[in-house]
Order: C-alpha cells, then structure tokens, then sequence
C-alpha cells in the first residue's frame, strides 16, 4: 500500500483542527490504516490524543526547535512504516514568531512537501468565508491547499451555501461539514484540552470522533488528495547506534506528570537507559534507580493525591540530598518545591527547594525561549545556548532563594524568577524550560551519562 500523508490546518487556535484531526486519525485507524500522527509545534495534549486515536506514538515536529535536517530526518525515520501520516498544524496556517510567519504551519507543509487540508469556523458566516480560504490560496503560492472542511454548520443552508462559494472562488474541494456540536468533547482548560489521562472516558471519545468523521466527512476523497510519499528505507540502527541498556531512568508518568515528548523518551532509551515508569500518587517509594525524569503536566489538579503520598514525596527528597541525578521540567519543578496553594488551601510537595507555588488565572509564562548555562550543573555545560518552550499558570509566592543561585540565563522568555532558570541542589536541575531532544541531541546522552554509577 503506498504511504499518503496530509497536513490538517486551521485559521487559528480553537478553529477546529484538533476535533478534526484527531477524528479522521481515529476513523482511518478504525478501517485498518498503520497511521502514524505528527504535531507541529511545542504540543503535549494534542499529541497525546492523536497517539490514542492512532494507537502509535505522536512525534512533534517543531521548526524553532529542530533545525530543517532534523525535522526532516525525524518525519522520514518515524513515518517509514505508516500507511496514512496525518500533521496536525498548531494556530493559524501562517501563524509564527515573526511578521513573515517564521516557524509557521505553512513552512512546515512546505519543508515535507504534503499538501494541506484547511479546517474553518463558519461561526454565523458564509460567503465570507471562500474569501478566507482564497485569502489563504493566494498569500504563499507554494503552499498546496487540496481541501477545505467546514466547521461549526450550524444549518443545510449554511453548508449549501459555503460549499458552493468556496469550490466557485478557489477551485477548492469541500471535503466534508462538521455540524455544531451539542456536546464539548474537547472541554477547555487553561493549557488547551482537557489532557485524555484525566478524560473520562476517552475510548468513547475517540469512537464518538471516528463516527463523526464517517459520517461528515468525505474520507476516501480526502484519501485521494493526500500526497504519495516515497518508502525510506531503514536500517536497523541508522538513526544512530543504539547502546546496550546500562542505567535506570525512572519517569513520573501519571495523571498529574504525563508531558513528554516521544522523542526525549526514545533518545534516552537509545543513549543506554531503561526506562522505569512511576506513579507519584500511588507508589510507596521510588524504586532502585540510577536517575529520575519528572516532566511537565498538571501538579495543581493532582495536588491533593500527590500531598497524600508522604512516602513518595521523602523519597524524592533523599534521592535528591543523597546525589541522585533528577531532571525536572516546568510541572516537575514545582513536584520539587516546597508547596502549592490552590484556592487557599496549601499542599505539601517534595521539598527539595524551597519554594511555595501558586496558581494565577493568567499565563505567567507562553511561548519560545533560549537559555544560557552560566553555572555548573549535572546535565548542560557552562556557556551552552539552548532552545526551549514555556507555558505555565503557575507563579512563585515565595522562594528562599537568590538569582545567583538559578544556573540558566534567558535570553529569550520568562523563566523562573528575573529572567533566570535552573534550580540546582546537587545533581538536581529543576526548570521551567521544556527541551526537545531532537533539538537538543547532547541531552539524553549527557543525562545518561551522569546516570552511572561510579
């Protein structure tokens, strides 16, 4: 079967994309297709559901953080057995860090060479919205727009009528309509959608979203319109030599820890390391390690449980004052701090640094960053640069602590406190950041490596 592979994009963030995207992965997986999913850009949650809906590992691709060879490299390796690639985009098509859309959804379709399906919100229009997709047409004429699907129909007149505009002005196919939905299926919280560890029943979902696609969507016309990519072949060991496993990494991987890149687990495990997962709110302990990986996630929903779990948290903290190397990531370095306050009410964390959190109803951190290592530390050295992301609620209500102490300097973002980043406590690294191996290659083997044991 030859592989096909399409890019789903939208006008902007909330358009639909994701409904859609993660609805056609789930309905081509329904009917047998190896799918093999992608999301541009700094993506956890999104990730994360097409995983489900694919029943294979996500992997990001991010033109800010990975050079064009690596994000070339990773789409040719990791798709090499798909059938059916989907790339959901992030934001709005043209949408980057600068007026000339650098790092964008566009640039992307245009560096894999797939064309793309536009996903639009008819909210209370319709003529008006073949301008939109003609708009789109015309602003980078090396794009390829294939198709169009509508969002939000709220009537059979409204559809009619939008169809007809859009193939009439553009040329452009309307491959199906999504109606207006009487259920949220993806509610929203302040990180985006609800991630699925914590949905209720997301199963269900995802059948719910398959049947929505069937029935809405004009699958095997949007099959014929995705673009035949050549097979790549790949040799055993050809992403690079995989070592002999050689230490433990455990990885906190629960409801309230659940943000990794499928990347940064896989680059550890082929710099040596066996991946040992834990469950902060229902393990006694941690287990015979040689090193700890706590990424990002939601510790202020899981902040009851995780308090709840003393032994679990005075564990970490004897790892910790006895030299276990632990690297923590935005959710993980708040796990490390000395509390978080949530509506008024205070829960204990590990302790490690002595920091109290709080929650604010504004972002205090979103976007890109670049930081500098100007002090010592277990995992980058002095005078590195590094790209990363940021993206948090929560705030610091008090920290014992002096800048001089923050091993990171931001050259670009927010970080933890008077544009520094980088608790250090031993062979701790604790920071806001969020690192992409792929962009960052010397991580994993660095993090391995401070792993062995004398």
């Amino acid at each position: 079967m030859q592989k096909k592979g399409v890019v789903i994009a939208g006008l902007a963030g909330g358009s639909g994309k994701s409904v859609v995207a993660v609805g056609i992965t789930a309905a081509l997986a329904r009917q047998g297709y190896k799918v093999i999913p992608f999301k541009k850009g700094p993506d956890y949650i999104d990730a994360g559901w097409l995983q489900l809906a694919a029943g294979r590992k996500c992997y990001n691709l991010d033109p800010y953080l990975m050079s064009q060879a690596a994000i070339l490299d990773s789409f040719a390796h990791r798709s090499a057995t798909a059938e059916r690639i989907i790339v959901e985009g992030n934001r709005g098509l043209f949408d980057g860090v600068n007026a000339d859309g650098g790092y964008s959804t566009a640039d992307l379709a245009v560096t894999l060479g797939l064309p793309v399906v536009l996903v639009v919100d008819c909210t209370k229009t319709t003529r008006t919205v073949a301008a939109l997709v003609l708009g789109c047409q015309k602003f980078d004429e090396r794009l390829d727009i294939r198709g169009v699907i509508l969002n939000q129909i709220a009537t059979e007149r409204q559809r009619l009528l939008i169809t007809e505009a859009v193939e009439k002005y553009t040329g452009i196919p309307v491959l199906g309509a999504v109606p207006r939905l009487k259920r949220d299926i993806f509610p929203m919280r302040h990180l985006g959608m609800v991630p699925h560890q914590e949905y209720g029943n997301s199963g269900e979902a995802l059948a719910y979203l398959a049947d929505l696609v069937k029935t809405n969507i004009d699958l095997a016309r949007l099959e014929q319109l995705m673009a035949p990519l050549a097979a790549v072949a790949v040799a055993d060991g050809e992403e690079g030599a995989i070592q002999p496993p050689f230490v433990k990494i455990g990885v906190l991987q629960d409801a309230a820890f659940q943000f990794y890149y499928s990347e940064n687990l896989e680059a550890l495990e082929r710099a040596g390391a066996t991946l040992v997962y834990i469950n902060a709110m229902q393990d006694e302990g941690l287990p015979d390690i040689d090193g700890l990986y706590i990424g990002g996630g939601f510790p202020e929903t899981g902040a009851r449980e995780l308090a709840a779990n003393r032994e679990f948290r005075e564990s970490v903290k004897r790892a910790a004052d006895q030299g276990l190397p632990i690297y923590a990531e935005c959710g993980g370095l708040i796990y490390l701090g000395t509390s978080i306050v949530i509506d008024g009410e205070e829960f204990p964390l590990a302790g490690v640094f002595p920091v109290r959190f709080g929650m604010s109803k504004k972002p205090q951190a979103h976007g890109y960053t670049t930081f500098r290592v100007e002090r010592e530390n277990a995992f980058y050295s002095v005078g590195e640069e590094i790209k990363g992301h940021e993206f948090r609620y929560s705030k610091i209500l008090e920290w014992r602590g002096t800048d001089q102490q923050l091993a990171l300097k931001m050259e670009r973002g927010t970080g933890f406190n008077n544009g520094r980043d980088g608790l250090v406590h031993n062979n701790v690294l604790a920071l806001y950041t969020h690192v992409h191996a792929d962009g960052t290659p010397e991580w994993a083997g660095k993090f391995v490596q401070c792993c062995r044991r004398p």
